[in-house]
C-alpha cells in the first residue's frame, strides 16, 4: 500500500504564535521534498471538513517524527482535530487580492469592491502576517482618500456580525489616545448609563501605547463578553465596557491592529476605518470622539486635528452617524497615576462615589464629554463642537 505523504499525524507543540497560524514540519519529510516546500510557504491543512491556512516553518530531525505535522496553538484550535485524525496538507491556493495590494503599493487608488475583497480575505485567514503587513503599510505610506476610507469602512462593516438595538439613540465615546493615565471611559459610561443613554462601549486593545481602555479595564473585571453576554450587561446596566475583537464587529480590526501596533503605526485613513468601523458595526448612531492635541500625543499640531476631524465627520455622516469632536490640551498625562492599583481605587470611587480626591482630573473632563452626548442626541444629522483654534501647543 503506498504512502499517502500529504496526510499526517497532528501534534501541538504548545507554541503562542498569538493569532497567526503556523504549521510545522521536518525539513527531511517525504511532502517537503516531494513537493518542495520551504520555510513561509503558505500551506492549506485540512482536518475532518474544518480548514485552516497557515505559515510553514521547518524543523530538523528529532523535533518531529517524519509522518508529523506540528501545530501552533492558533492552528489547533481552527483544526481542533480528534484523537486518531489525520491532516491533510497541500499549497495553499493563490490569493487573488494581493494583486491589488500590490497596486496600491505603487500608489494607484482602490474601489469598493477592491476594499471588500481584500478584508474578506484578512477575515478568513488568507493572509500571512506579511502579507496583512504589506496592506497596513501600503495605506499609510500612500494616504487613502476620502472615498477609500470610506470603502474600508464599509468593507471592515460588511466582513462581520453587526449589532441592533431597536433604540433611536445608541450612545458611544472615542478617544483617540496616546496619552499616559488617559482612563475617563468607566466614568463617561457610567454618567450616560445613569442618565438613561444606552452605551455599549467597546473597546480596542492598545496600538501604540502600553494599556487600551480594554485592557485597563480588564483589571477590574471581564471584558471578552461574547455577543449575548454583552447585551445581557446592557439590558440590564444600560452600558458596559468590553473587549470588541471577544465578539466579531469588524473582526478585520482587530487583525489590523495587532500588524499596527507592531510598527508602531497609526495612519489617519485607517484610524477613522477602523473607529468608526466598530461603532458602525456596533449599532452606536451618536458618538463623541475626544482628540487631545499634544507634541507626544497621536496628534500632534492643530492642522493634523481639523483634517482628522473633517474625515471623522465625513465618514460618519456617510453612514447616517451623529457625530461630535472635542478638541483637549494633550501636553501633559491625564489624571493623577497610571498603575493599575491607582487607577483601580480611581475606578471603585467612580463606581461607587462618583468622585473622589485621585479622580478629580478626570471628574473635570468627563462630565463634559458626557453633557456633548445630551446635546448630541438632541441635533438632527451631524454637528461638531469645533476644536479650539487658541489650544496651546509646546
Amino acid at each position: 500500500m503506498t504512502e499517502d505523504v500529504h496526510l499526517l499525524k497532528p501534534k501541538r507543540l504548545g507554541i503562542d504564535t498569538h493569532a497567526e497560524s503556523v504549521v510545522f514540519l521536518r525539513r527531511d519529510s517525504l511532502i517537503c521534498r516531494s513537493e518542495g516546500l520551504t520555510s513561509h510557504n503558505r500551506l492549506l491543512l485540512t482536518c475532518g471538513g474544518r480548514q485552516a491556512m497557515a505559515t510553514l516553518y521547518q524543523v530538523e530531525a528529532g523535533f518531529l517524527a517524519r509522518n508529523e505535522v506540528g501545530l501552533s496553538d492558533a492552528t489547533w484550535g481552527l483544526l481542533a482535530p480528534a484523537d486518531k485524525e489525520s491532516v491533510r496538507i497541500a499549497h495553499a491556493p493563490l490569493v487573488d487580492s494581493m494583486g491589488l495590494v500590490r497596486r496600491r503599493i505603487f500608489g494607484q487608488p482602490l474601489a469598493d469592491g477592491d476594499f471588500h475583497a481584500i478584508i474578506a480575505d484578512i477575515v478568513a485567514g488568507r493572509y500571512s502576517a506579511i502579507e496583512t503587513t504589506a496592506f497596513v503599510t501600503a495605506c499609510a505610506a500612500n494616504p487613502l482618500g476620502l472615498d477609500e476610507v470610506m470603502a474600508l469602512t464599509r468593507a471592515m462593516v460588511r466582513n462581520g456580525d453587526q449589532l441592533h438595538w431597536g433604540k433611536p439613540i445608541v450612545a458611544d465615546k472615542h478617544s483617540i489616545g496616546g496619552l499616559p493615565g488617559n482612563r475617563t471611559t468607566p466614568i463617561i459610561v457610567a454618567i450616560c448609563a445613569a442618565l438613561g443613554l444606552t452605551i455599549p462601549k467597546t473597546s480596542s486593545r492598545a496600538i501604540t501605547s502600553p494599556a487600551g481602555t480594554a485592557d485597563t479595564m480588564e483589571v477590574l473585571a471581564p471584558v471578552a463578553l461574547d455577543e449575548q453576554k454583552l447585551r445581557a450587561v446592557v439590558d440590564q446596566e444600560g452600558g458596559c465596557i468590553a473587549w470588541g475583537g471577544a465578539v466579531t464587529l469588524s473582526p478585520a480590526d482587530d487583525i489590523l491592529i495587532r500588524i499596527e501596533r507592531a510598527l508602531d503605526l497609526d495612519s489617519e485613513g485607517q484610524m477613522i476605518a477602523s473607529i468608526l468601523s466598530k461603532k458602525i458595526a456596533a449599532g452606536v448612531t451618536h458618538l463623541v470622539v475626544d482628540l487631545p492635541v499634544g507634541p507626544t500625543a497621536k496628534i500632534r499640531d492643530m492642522e493634523s486635528a481639523r483634517k482628522l476631524e473633517q474625515g471623522l465627520l465625513s465618514v460618519a455622516g456617510n453612514f447616517g452617524i451623529s457625530l461630535r469632536v472635542l478638541g483637549g490640551d494633550g501636553r501633559q498625562p491625564i489624571g493623577r497615576g497610571s498603575s493599575c492599583l491607582s487607577m483601580s481605587f480611581a475606578f471603585a470611587a467612580v463606581f461607587t462615589l462618583g468622585f473622589c480626591n485621585s479622580a478629580k482630573p478626570f471628574s473635570r473632563m468627563s462630565p463634559r464629554v458626557g453633557s456633548a452626548f445630551r446635546t448630541c442626541s438632541t441635533i438632527p444629522g451631524n454637528e461638531v463642537t469645533s476644536l479650539p483654534s487658541g489650544c496651546p501647543l509646546a
